[in-house]
């Protein structure tokens, strides 16, 4: 093997080693996320449905599914999933949804499921993650894709049914603390939106537990509050919970 050939491959090696911030990063991470459901909805009436009182809809856990990769200060993040809310009520007042009536003491039936896809970049403005256990704050930017399939009430031969769908861009901050070396770590980040009486506020607090490389174990907070007025359907609601998480990356 030639001269420059070793110097290269001890030069490409020194570098790599002493500029770990430049390194290529690339994983998933699953979880499952147990929020409580607390809000309202409005279509087309005066009348505002409480989604636990008047339409009996209970809390559920679902799992979601993030892949991101990063390089040095660079980070890319896809998020992607899935609520499924229903409920069955015997209400005791006349309501509204929609251009449908349902009479006091029907037994109706509600349902509200969407899909959510973020799609976020985020750039470290503070690295200080050679000094120490590690510190950045990373500026976020994010295109929140929300997709409520179905927003539908009936009862008594009635039925209502409205799906909306669009893009919500979104900006915020991430703090990454080492609390003691690669070990354990700890992440909060705030993202948000608002804009002519609508407002959509994202959180989560995470603490990770790295017990060999390339694989971590989450615990942690996260909430999802949307306040949005569109194409007539009020939506007010709130999903705020624990999740558990694993982490897989290279």
């Amino acid at each position: 093997m030639s001269r420059k050939w070793i110097l290269l491959g001890v030069t490409v090696c020194f570098v790599f080693a002493a500029a770990p911030s430049a390194a290529f990063e690339l994983g998933v991470r699953g979880y499952y996320w147990m929020p409580d459901l607390d809000g309202d909805i409005n279509y087309e009436s005066e009348d505002t449905l409480d989604l636990d009182d008047d339409l009996g809809m209970d809390s559920e856990s679902y799992p979601m599914v993030e892949i991101f990769a990063g390089f040095g200060a660079h980070h890319l993040i896809f998020t992607y999933y899935k609520a499924d809310y229903s409920g069955s009520e015997r209400i005791n007042q006349e309501i509204k949804f929609g251009g449908s009536k349902f009479d006091a003491g029907t037994n109706v039936k509600s349902k509200l499921e969407y899909r959510v896809m973020d799609f976020a970049y985020q750039w470290d403005a503070i690295d200080l993650e050679n000094i120490l256990a590690g510190t950045s704050l990373g500026l976020v930017g994010k295109v929140k894709y929300l997709d409520i399939t179905s927003a539908k009430v009936e009862g008594s031969g009635e039925s209502e049914e409205v799906d909306i769908s669009g893009p919500i861009p979104m900006v915020g901050a991430n703090l990454h603390i080492g609390i003691l070396a690669d070990i354990i770590e700890a992440r909060f980040q705030v993202t948000g939106i608002g804009y002519s009486g609508n407002s959509v506020v994202e959180f989560l607090g995470d603490i990770s537990y790295t017990p060999f490389p390339f694989v971590g174990i989450h615990a942690g907070y996260r909430s999802f509050a949307v306040d949005v007025d569109v194409d007539d359907l009020e939506s007010n609601f709130t999903t705020a919970g624990p999740y558990g998480a694993l982490t897989i990356s290279f």
